[in-house]
């Protein structure tokens, strides 16, 4: 296959569509009108600048805008999030919910504990305080 060009304008769109960012809101962030964003997605090649600010916008760096490749990314998605387990249904917990819980409750009560202790030792230094001022 031979070595085709990037579409540059073509790839920030594309991966503004699987980053879920929609055209008005890069054109905000770019200091542009949607219509502009529009334009820049219909170019084949794309100021080095602007582009750079792109990037940074997309939180990807530039050459992943250079070089975008929508099977090769589709793969990488596929591979990412089917076979790693990330979105895997048939999970099992490693422990029990409730006694995570459970675990946090009592460690609420000790804390609660300590803070009500710790109010009634102010409470008597302040008493023994005010009653020595009174002699």
């Amino acid at each position: 296959m031979p070595d085709q060009k990037a579409h540059e304008g073509r790839n920030v769109k594309r991966i503004r569509e699987i980053l879920g960012i929609k055209q008005d809101t890069l054109a905000i962030d770019l200091g542009l009108s949607q219509q502009a964003v529009s334009l820049l997605e219909q170019r084949d090649t794309i100021d080095p600048e602007l582009l750079d600010k792109v990037s940074k916008i997309l939180k990807i760096p530039v050459e992943a805008i250079k070089n975008f490749n929508e099977e090769a990314a589709v793969n990488f998605i596929s591979n990412t999030f089917n076979n790693s387990g990330l979105f895997n249904r048939d999970c099992t917990l490693n422990f029990n919910p409730l006694d995570k819980y459970l675990e946090l409750v009592e460690k609420n009560e000790k804390l609660y504990a300590a803070l009500l202790k710790e109010k009634d030792e102010k409470i008597a230094l302040m008493e023994r305080l005010a009653g020595e001022k009174k002699k």
